[in-house]
């Protein structure tokens, strides 16, 4: 049913596979996009989010 594609990571530009399991439990999920991204680019997507997360939440505590 679900077959290997071969996509192409919106910020580096790199190709990268999204497996056919992938494609399963994305389906299984619900989630009904494919992914944009890259594992390194989702990886360092995420850090970025934490760091900046953890910035706002100490900025917040010092305004108490």
């Amino acid at each position: 049913m679900y077959q290997d594609k071969t996509l192409v990571c919106k910020d580096c530009g790199a190709e990268f596979v999204w497996t056919a399991g992938e494609q399963e439990f994305y389906a299984q999920k619900g989630f009904q996009n494919a992914p944009v991204r890259c594992k390194a680019c989702r990886d360092a997507k995420k850090q970025r989010n934490n760091q900046f997360n953890s910035r706002r939440g100490r900025m917040a505590g010092a305004n108490r």
